[in-house]
């Protein structure tokens, strides 16, 4: 009798992965759900990996355009300076009103066909200057711009960053909760059962014994 439902429990558990040494009922095995947890976690672990490799690359083209607004603000000054020492070097082109006024007076009276006003003094070009000085700042707007595109771009990415590892931890602490609640069933469960054979091993025994005591009487 004892072999014939040790073996009637057996086959019914037969999908467990471990069994009781004295009934050979099989116990459940937790193996699954915690592969299943770690699986979930380092999922998680690659995604902020992924998130933090964008925040740097975003780091670096913020760096680069530092460097090129640096760059074009070294070079307008010195077109500034260039253009201030030209100013400087040349002479004042109101100086020579009066003179060519003076001039233009004098041969309209004499009426001298052979006489020629002075050209007026060469200049720097002021609009090259100004030309240069416009392409300057244009460049530097699109620097600013594409600075601001970097920030923003800076700030959508830590914003994301931050959001997706606030989700990936309360999804592990949601999984690892699921994990610990499933153990405790499962324990509980095993509880039960364990105390399940407890009683039913102690109802084998007693029947051994009572056969025990009858076979001599036969």
């Amino acid at each position: 009798m004892s072999t014939t439902m040790t073996m009637t429990m057996s086959q019914a558990q037969g999908a467990a992965v471990s069994a009781c040494p004295n009934c050979g009922i099989g116990l459940p095995d937790h193996s699954a759900i915690a592969v299943d947890a770690q699986k979930q976690i380092e999922d998680l672990q690659a995604q902020v990996r992924l998130l933090t490799q964008k925040a740097t690359n975003a780091v670096d083209r913020w760096a680069d355009y530092e460097d090129e607004i640096q760059e074009l603000k070294a070079q307008n000054a010195r077109n500034s300076e260039e253009a201030a020492r030209a100013e400087a070097s040349s002479p004042n082109r109101s100086s020579y009103l009066p003179v060519q006024n003076r001039l233009s007076s004098f041969l309209a009276r004499k009426s001298t066909p052979n006489l020629k006003s002075p050209a007026p003094p060469n200049t720097p070009s002021a609009t090259d200057l100004a030309a240069a000085l416009t392409r300057e700042q244009a460049l530097r707007q699109a620097a600013d711009r594409k600075l601001d595109e970097a920030s923003g771009e800076l700030e959508e990415l830590s914003a994301q960053l931050f959001m997706q590892a606030n989700e990936m931890v309360a999804t592990e602490r949601k999984a690892r909760a699921k994990l610990e609640e499933r153990v405790a069933v499962l324990e509980s469960r095993d509880g039960e059962k364990r105390k399940r054979l407890e009683r039913l091993e102690g109802a084998v025994a007693r029947i051994e014994r009572v056969r025990g005591l009858l076979a001599p009487g036969r």
